[in-house]
């Protein structure tokens, strides 16, 4: 039943951003498709960011400041989530560590991306800012902030933590994971350019 939940709640997103599509002009849509295809997880890409076609207006620059934009309001959502999840109260004492400090992790993401952000935003402005600098900072802070996801997968990697914790705890951070390594692959290939 829940896999049939899933694909059908797949399909109706999977439509809405067809329709939504349709509305685009095939310029901008195009370079989000083409933009797509350099990262890891195309499909994922998609999926978030083509709603956001007329704000990227095939620019490079735009379309990874709106992939960090969805990075971050993942990783804030996933903070939130794990913040939530410390309170259960028949948490075990493993789960309970692997929850906080996964919560800890996400909180540390929030503040890189965010960091990202902001920098990207900056980049090329001011006197005597080294462009090249700013983007190694941005690509620097998003590498963390996946490593930071990463590892708070890590902490639940053991066998004697499945369960429903790990499950709801993988499902949120598994995503997270996967929005954040396309905003990266995004940023990478904005960097080309410099």
């Amino acid at each position: 039943m829940a896999k049939t939940g899933s694909i059908l709640f797949l399909l109706s997103v999977l439509c809405i951003s067809g329709a939504a599509t349709s509305q685009l002009s095939s310029k901008e849509t195009s370079f989000v498709k083409i933009s797509c295809k350099s990262t890891t997880y195309p499909p994922l890409c998609l999926l978030s960011l083509l709603s956001y076609a007329t704000q990227i207006r095939r620019n490079p620059r735009q379309m990874a400041l709106v992939a960090l934009s969805v990075s971050l309001s993942r990783a804030q959502s996933t903070e939130s989530f794990m913040s939530k999840m410390k309170r259960f109260r028949n948490l075990k004492p493993r789960e309970y560590k692997a929850v906080a400090d996964c919560w800890d992790l996400m909180d540390d993401s929030v503040e890189r991306i965010s960091k990202s952000i902001r920098e990207m935003k900056n980049i090329g402005q001011g006197k005597g800012r080294d462009i090249s600098f700013q983007i190694s900072n941005v690509q620097t802070w998003v590498s963390a902030a996946l490593t930071n996801h990463n590892t708070c997968l890590d902490g639940f990697a053991d066998k004697a933590l499945n369960g429903k914790v790990k499950d709801s705890v993988n499902a949120q951070v598994v995503n997270a994971v996967k929005i954040t390594s396309n905003a990266l692959a995004l940023v990478n290939q904005f960097a080309k350019r410099y």
